[in-house]
């Protein structure tokens, strides 16, 4: 089956965690307001994330996608509006549980993010050495196995980040979101730049890593096949707020001019499908 038609049958096949509305929400987004002088990124935005879903965010370029996972991530302060992470404010609260937060969350960055002048080796350790109770046989011991969970191997520890391939500089820096075996996973477009291969055996890696280790991920993507592979549910924005939400199939319903220009390929094939 080619990777198009691969999307296709997810719609309706593939196997995903049942998201329960009434469950625990892991982050809760109530009338969002972000503004940059005179542009307003985002008005009156709701959303919520439920315990062990994948959640995608979707929209246009300056729809706000990323921003709005930067103050879930406590890194950019909305001008007015809440952020709830694990029941308690992101804006409004003490160090200690700030600290918390960060431990409980990884992040993988749209290009990795890996620090250059750090080998392989040391930047999957340093959120571990961070939390200054380790010793370096405990950290080393780690360390390696992360990196065996993302399938690299120890002769590529001593690598620095320039001799590593785009697949190898994913999986490197996803050890690292990992290290601190976080509740919350944030992927920023993770299969951006790498071939049709190297994208599906992300996708697979993630998928698996999803299960064994009981992630919540929130992810960006304007990959369709990545998108299909990995979510639970979608959020689109535009117009400045979430329009809708859902799964694949119930947001391919949607009329929202961006729904239909984005979702079209996967839209006509359900139409031709339905109408052979």
């Amino acid at each position: 089956m080619n990777t198009f038609n691969a999307t296709m049958a997810s719609i309706d096949d593939k196997q995903t965690t049942q998201v329960n509305k009434n469950q625990d929400r892991i982050i809760e987004v109530r009338g969002l307001h972000t503004q940059y002088g005179d542009n307003t990124v985002h008005q009156n935005l709701n959303l919520s994330v439920y315990y062990g879903e994948v959640l995608t965010l979707v929209g246009s370029s300056g729809s706000g996608k990323t921003t709005l996972l930067r103050q879930m991530l406590g890194l950019e302060t909305p001008k007015y509006g809440t952020v709830k992470v694990f029941g308690r404010s992101r804006f409004d609260c003490d160090y200690k549980f700030l600290k918390s937060i960060h431990n409980r969350s990884g992040v993988l960055f749209q290009n990795g993010a890996l620090f250059s002048a750090l080998s392989v080796y040391d930047n999957v350790a340093l959120p571990l050495r961070e939390l200054y109770t380790l010793n370096e046989s405990m950290i080393r011991d780690l360390v390696m196995f992360k990196l065996a969970m993302v399938a690299i191997d120890a002769e590529h520890v001593n690598k620095m980040p320039a001799d590593l391939s785009g697949g190898m500089v994913k999986r490197v820096a996803l050890a690292r979101a990992l290290a601190l075996d976080p509740e919350l996973l944030f992927l920023d477009e993770p299969t951006a730049g790498l071939d049709p291969e190297l994208s599906e055996s992300f996708v697979e890696l993630i998928l698996t890593l999803r299960i064994e280790m009981k992630l919540t991920v929130i992810m960006i993507t304007h990959d369709l096949n990545t998108l299909a592979a990995l979510s639970d549910r979608i959020a689109v924005l535009a117009d400045q707020h979430v329009v809708t939400t859902g799964s694949l199939k119930e947001i391919c319903r949607h009329h929202h001019p961006f729904v239909q220009s984005f979702f079209k390929t996967v839209i006509n094939q359900a139409k031709t499908d339905n109408n052979p």
